[in-house]
C-alpha cells in the first residue's frame, strides 16, 4: 500500500522511453505515483493492474495505435469512460483535434512539453491536500 503522502496515480503512455522517464520523474518528484506504457496495449495492461489510476497523460502519435485509439476504448469501457486523459502531441492536426474534443479530454499540450504549464493543469485537477505548515 503506497505511504499517504502519495498523490494520485498516473498512467504516462509515450513510445519515447527517454520522454516517458523525463515525465514520470517530473511527476514523482511533485508527489505523484507513476505508471508507464510504451504502447496502447500495455497502457490497457497497466490500467487493469492499477484499478486507481485517476489521470492518464499520453501521447499523440505512437507506431502501433494512436492516443485517440486509446481514448476511444477508454471512452467504451464503461468503468473507464469519464477518466481524465491529457494528449500530448508534436504533430496535432485540425482532424485530430476535434476528434479529441469529441471524446472529451481533459487538454492537448504541444511537445516538447512546457513542464508549469502541465503541473498548473493537475495542480487544479488534484490540489495538494492541505499540510500543517512546517516551521
Amino acid at each position: 500500500m503506497p505511504h499517504s503522502s502519495l498523490r494520485q496515480q498516473i498512467l504516462l503512455v509515450d513510445d519515447e522511453e527517454e520522454a516517458l522517464l523525463e515525465l514520470a520523474e517530473l511527476l514523482e518528484n511533485e508527489g505523484f505515483s507513476c505508471h508507464t506504457a510504451t504502447s496502447v496495449k500495455a497502457a490497457l495492461q497497466q490500467l487493469t493492474r492499477h484499478p486507481d489510476v485517476a489521470l492518464v497523460i499520453t501521447d499523440l502519435r505512437m507506431p502501433e495505435e494512436s492516443g485517440i485509439g486509446l481514448v476511444r476504448r477508454l471512452r467504451e469501457h464503461t468503468a473507464r469512460q469519464h477518466l481524465p486523459v491529457i494528449v500530448m502531441s508534436g504533430h496535432a492536426d485540425m482532424d485530430d483535434v476535434s476528434d479529441l474534443l469529441r471524446l472529451q479530454v481533459l487538454d492537448l499540450f504541444r511537445k516538447p512539453i512546457y513542464h508549469a504549464r502541465l503541473l498548473e493543469t493537475l495542480e487544479n485537477l488534484f490540489p495538494k491536500p492541505l499540510m500543517q505548515a512546517v516551521k
